[in-house]
């Protein structure tokens, strides 16, 4: 029986069925534990069991039960932050590194798809931002080149070109960068499971780790029936992490993405609304994301407020988002709408984080966790071979708890409430 049920996405159901991992009974032993199994648990499982040692990852319902399951499906290359204030951040050697790991995560992405034979859709080449507002349109274009300075195959589309690939005209131009995709995210979760397993990997669901505790040698995780013994940990639970280890959870920001789904689209309207298949997020402040779904379904996504269980009031925003940015879908029925958590930092950078010897948690991704998270459970399992650690790009660094983080989530709010007014202000008589 599951802990939890997943939400009655889009994802959920065209997602290849998941074949129901067991609940951990008894006491095990391994070198490695995983908490958490969404991409980044998934990823370092994969990647830990391929290396031929003892993994166990527990999960708390199914994998990819959290954001990994509930996501837009967008690989996208990069960081949050652009690759020249990478550099300027961490300088000059690391900085360039970091700005070549977080530039190829997506083929790493696509390296699995094809190397496991993961059924989830998976396109490469097709991914967009979208610039809204003339206002941004300098920086976007400051953005293409400094990638394609660094080789990049990213090049910026004019309104018309952009029009002609999303089929919407509320854009004023755009940035076509081949490095990224779009992949059926549930699927591709649970793609990874099956890869992790057929490595090794020893996976249960329905079993949520209550408490982690250091012995003599190495580290104890227990689960309401079972526990596991590992020289090693790592906590994948990003924005879901909450009371297991809360000096962590403190140092994230969970936010509240929504998605909604359209039927499938007419023939006409297909060919006017990412007929080619592309997918893309655009510049405002408060980002909108959108894809075409392989049988044809237009799929918008945004943030919005953290709401436990969310009604039809908390997609209105979303609505609207396709009623202004593809208004000939507009009366096309909505046939899912779904919400899940993705987790940001202070700094806007993701991070593995040091909570002990041979304990570690990589997060935070910024919304960008497809690939980013897939690349860092390559990084995480090069901790649990033993990597210098001057040789990995993130460098683990202790949680550092953010200041009144239970008045974070109500600021957020204030914040996006703000941010959406100015996107509106700066995109009025456009």
């Amino acid at each position: 029986m599951r802990v939890s049920e997943l939400p009655n996405s889009l994802w959920a159901a065209t997602a290849p069925p998941d074949p129901g991992d067991p609940r951990l009974e008894g006491q095990h032993a391994a070198d490695v534990c995983i908490i958490g199994g969404g991409f980044t648990g998934l990823s370092t499982a994969l990647h830990i069991a391929e290396s031929g040692a003892n993994v166990i990852l527990v999960e708390a319902a199914e994998p990819g039960f959290g954001a990994s399951g509930r996501n837009g499906g967008q690989v996208i290359p990069g960081f949050k932050l652009d690759p020249d204030d990478v550099v300027r951040r961490f300088g000059s050697e690391r900085g360039e590194k970091l700005v070549e790991f977080s530039g190829q995560a997506p083929d790493l992405v696509f390296d699995l798809i094809r190397r496991h034979r993961i059924d989830c859709h998976g396109r490469q080449g097709q991914w967009i931002h979208a610039v809204h507002s003339k206002a941004v349109l300098a920086e976007e274009e400051g953005r293409v080149r400094q990638w394609r300075a660094r080789g990049a195959d990213v090049e910026m589309l004019d309104r018309d070109e952009t029009q002609a690939l999303i089929g919407s005209n509320r854009y004023v131009a755009s940035a076509l960068d081949r490095r990224g995709g779009w992949v059926q995210p549930l699927a591709y979760a649970r793609g990874l499971a099956r890869a992790a397993r057929s490595a090794g990997a020893n996976l249960y669901a329905a079993s949520p780790a209550t408490g982690i505790v250091q012995q003599s040698v190495g580290w104890r995780v227990t689960t309401a029936s079972g526990s596991v013994d590992a020289a090693q940990v790592f906590l994948c639970t990003n924005a879901y992490t909450e009371g297991l280890w809360p000096r962590l959870a403190r140092s994230l920001i969970p936010v509240v993405s929504y998605q909604i789904a359209t039927e499938p689209l007419s023939d006409e309207l297909r060919q006017v609304i990412m007929p080619k298949g592309h997918c893309g997020s655009d510049t405002h402040r408060i980002l909108k994301y959108f894809c075409i779904d392989p049988e044809g379904r237009l799929v918008m996504g945004g943030r919005g407020r953290f709401v436990a269980n969310p009604g039809p009031d908390s997609f209105r925003h979303i609505v609207k988002s396709i009623e202004r940015f593809f208004p000939q879908a507009s009366k096309v029925k909505l046939q899912y709408y779904w919400s899940g958590r993705v987790a940001v930092t202070m700094g806007h950078f993701p991070h593995i984080f040091d909570l002990g010897p041979g304990l570690y948690a990589g997060g935070g991704y910024m919304g960008r966790g497809v690939a980013m998270a897939t690349a860092m459970g390559g990084v995480l399992a090069r901790c649990a071979g033993g990597a210098d650690v001057a040789s990995l790009p993130f460098q683990p660094v202790a949680p550092k708890p953010i200041p009144f983080h239970a008045l974070r989530r109500p600021g957020i709010e204030i914040a996006v409430a703000w941010k959406r007014m100015l996107d509106a202000w700066e995109t009025r008589g456009q």
